[in-house]
């Protein structure tokens, strides 16, 4: 090494150049070696296939063994014209069923629908109001699979159940997403607003406006129809209207007789919750395929977000181990659904139905 050379390189400047130097071509080779993962472009991404974007056949593959406990054990309530109403759970393999209530205020008006095809009338055997269920029986029906009721207060927040949708034609699965509880009632309403001001000569209560989708709409109310009667009683106060209305239960149906142009007409409207008359008020559908008539004052419900719709109300609600834990008893907005414990309603159950195969002999008349 020449003395030149020496001093050159023990100047300031070519010390740091040299220091720099390695350090500079390390890092040049690392981003030589990461340049072809910068510059490889992902592929794109296809989308999912139809079936398995909402509760997809994959996923239901966890599901498919409790069918049997599920799609077996409920039928379908529709119109003699075939529409469907809402869903029945079979508890007896006699044929008898239990239904929500308040979807079949006229039972004799309808017909049940088995998964094996099988068509009947029905046989209304007790109605209980508080729980929004009546126990009818498919006459002339045998060999049905019966529920298996399990337990429902051991459920825990986010644990998985499945349940019967699409009039009794699929299974679907959601969470336990809030803890047992009542629901209070607000009683019934039918969608109307009234003038506070009694007509001339108190004959009645003018209409000046009717909610969007309301049981009034429904019935072929309108504004500036003048209420005479409601359920017999003659009206003359708007608030005599509004109590009437409010003690009865959703889904019952009253007769009302009013003014039009000064002509009497009548007809009949079926009640729904007052709340969900007032969140609807504008028709918005913000339950994304409708609320049910009745959607409160249930002594205690256990709340799910299962994808169903208010006629799938009536079917049986299961966990992924089997165990059925409740019927599904009101479907109240988007993401929610109120089903009955077990235990809220199946003491009871048994024994209409073991009053109903025993009934007590006829006393002979003295």
């Amino acid at each position: 090494m020449t003395d030149a050379f020496r001093m050159t390189n023990n100047r300031p400047d070519a010390r740091r150049a040299g220091a720099v130097l390695p350090f500079v071509l390390r890092h040049c080779a690392f981003l030589v070696f990461l340049s072809p993962l910068f510059l490889r472009a992902d592929p794109p991404r296809l989308p999912l296939p139809q079936e398995d974007r909402t509760n997809g056949k994959h996923t239901l593959v966890a599901v498919e063994k409790l069918k049997p406990l599920t799609l077996a054990c409920a039928a379908r309530i529709e119109s003699p014209l075939g529409r469907p109403i809402c869903t029945a759970t079979i508890v007896g393999e006699d044929g008898y069923v239990l239904i929500k209530a308040s979807e079949v205020p006229e039972l004799a008006k309808t017909r049940i629908k088995f998964s094996d095809g099988r068509t009947a009338d029905l046989r209304e055997v007790h109605r209980e109001t508080r729980l929004d269920l009546v126990l009818a029986q498919a006459v002339g029906i045998t060999g049905l699979r019966a529920v298996s009721f399990g337990g429902a207060h051991s459920l825990t927040l986010g644990q998985w159940l499945c349940s019967v949708a699409d009039a009794g034609k699929e299974t679907r699965i959601g969470i336990v997403s809030a803890k047992p509880r009542r629901i209070p009632g607000e009683g019934a309403a039918m969608g109307i607003r009234m003038d506070e001001k009694s007509v001339k000569d108190g004959k009645g209560v003018r209409i000046v406006g009717i909610a969007s989708e309301s049981p009034a709409e429904a019935a072929g109310l309108q504004e500036d129809d003048v209420l005479v009667t409601i359920a017999g009683e003659k009206v003359a106060e708007s608030r005599r209207v509004y109590d009437l209305v409010k003690k009865r239960q959703p889904g019952e149906i009253i007769d009302i007789h009013y003014l039009r142009k000064d002509k009497e007409e009548s007809c009949r409207v079926r009640l729904a919750s007052r709340n969900k008359v007032l969140n609807n008020w504008e028709g918005e559908d913000f339950a994304n395929g409708g609320v049910s008539l009745r959607n409160d004052n249930f002594p205690e419900v256990l709340q799910h977000d299962i994808p169903l719709l208010p006629t799938d109300m009536g079917s049986p609600v299961a966990t992924l181990e089997g165990k059925v834990v409740g019927i599904n008893i009101a479907r109240v907005d988007r993401v929610t659904t109120f089903a009955l414990p077990v235990e809220a309603f199946w003491t009871e159950a048994q024994q209409w139905i073991k009053a109903d195969r025993h009934p007590p002999k006829a006393v002979p008349a003295e």
